[in-house]
Order: structure tokens, then sequence, then C-alpha cells
């Protein structure tokens, strides 16, 4: 089961993909605790993909995340090197506190670091 996020189906995708370019690109996102749990699948999977490193998984990885190439690269080049050894669990989730406008719990989103590091 999925959350729908108060969205239509096509503006909650694009959202979706969106948080999870940001998330790949800085390591690091701000945003609420439920769009924070739907993303952590997402990148989970681009994650994956990544250390499949196959034709069809960079495919699949351009098509959600719209054609960005330098999130794909980022993807398959260097986070797939960092996790290679990590079976899953590559995000953290950090919990804050409430939005002052709405009450919505806030909470940071990160990619856990390696152990190399």
């Amino acid at each position: 089961m999925y959350r729908k996020l108060g969205r239509t189906n096509k503006h909650r995708k694009s959202m979706l993909a969106n948080l999870t370019k940001d998330l790949i690109m800085y390591e690091k996102i701000e945003t609420t605790e439920t769009r924070a749990k739907e993303v952590r699948k997402f990148v989970d999977k681009m994650i994956t993909y990544g250390k499949n490193g196959s034709l069809v998984s960079r495919r699949k990885a351009i098509a959600f995340l719209h054609n960005d190439s330098d999130v794909v690269k980022k993807v398959f080049d260097d986070l797939a090197k960092r996790y290679a050894t990590r079976n899953g669990g590559y995000t953290r989730i950090l919990k804050l506190t409430e939005r002052k406008g709405d009450d919505a719990l806030m909470c940071i989103l990160e990619l856990v670091e390696s152990d190399a590091k």
C-alpha cells in the first residue's frame, strides 16, 4: 500500500521523483515525515538499481528520474560503490519539531554514511 499524500497520481509521482533526485544529489533533505517515508522506498530502489548496474536498471532509473543524467550517473558511479557491501537501509530519518503553520511533523531524510568513510 502507498500513501496518496493528498495529490493526484501524476502530481504525486512527479513530487516523489523530484524529492528522490534532491536526496540523491544533496544527500540530505528536510521534508515532512510522511513524504520522507514514501521517498525512502524510491531512493532504496534507485541505489539497488545502481548496484545491479545493468542496462535495464539504468533505463529504469532514467525513466523514473525524468532523464536527469547527472543524478543517474551519481547513483551508478558513486552511490553503488559506496553501498556495495550494504544490503539495504540506505537512508535515515531524523525527526524534528512540528512545522509552525500546520503542525506537520518535520524530519531530515539523509543517506547513511558508508563503512569506508
